[in-house]
């Protein structure tokens, strides 16, 4: 008889045991499930940040690009095969290769489109008679490149309707 209670009382905590077991694997797993997503998580937000971290100092470059092709547009005809100008076109050329590397690219913008505000400024219009205008807002002249970076907008296109 005492054999049979110990014997039931050593069943009895071995169920326990089993159970505690049961329950602490359960929880390892789900805290293991939980890291998993977490790290995943945690690379998902340290690519994104890694794709638009260098947004500010490309955002510095993008005038110094603007004044060389101001500069290359204004040189003298008689300048034009000059080794130094074609020296700086090429400086030119590095740059953007290096900001297209880095996933920046030009948003496109011709005389004749039609006027999209979420690429656009406009920064004149030369209709005379706003009123009764039944044209659409098209542009007439570029006055300054709109940027991508990964997708995303970084600085509208300057334009003149």
């Amino acid at each position: 008889m005492k054999q049979e209670k110990k014997i039931d009382e050593l069943e009895k905590k071995i169920k326990e045991v089993q159970q505690e077991s049961q329950e602490h694997l359960e929880g390892w797993k789900r805290a293991k499930a939980d890291f998993i997503n977490y790290k995943r998580r945690q690379e998902e937000i340290s690519a994104e940040f890694r794709k638009f971290a260098r947004e500010g100092i490309i955002e510095d470059f993008l005038p110094v690009l603007d004044n060389m092709e101001l500069a290359l547009e204004h040189v003298p005809e008689d300048q034009k095969d000059a080794e130094w100008i074609k020296g700086i076109a090429h400086i030119k050329r590095m740059l953007e290769d290096i900001l297209k590397a880095n996933g920046v690219e030009e948003i496109v913008v011709k005389e004749g489109d039609e006027f999209d505000p979420i690429i656009h400024e406009a920064v004149e219009r030369k209709t005379h008679d706003m009123k009764h205008t039944t044209e659409k807002d098209v542009i007439k002249e570029v006055v300054r490149k709109g940027y991508r970076l990964n997708g995303k907008i970084i600085r509208v296109a300057r334009i003149i309707m």
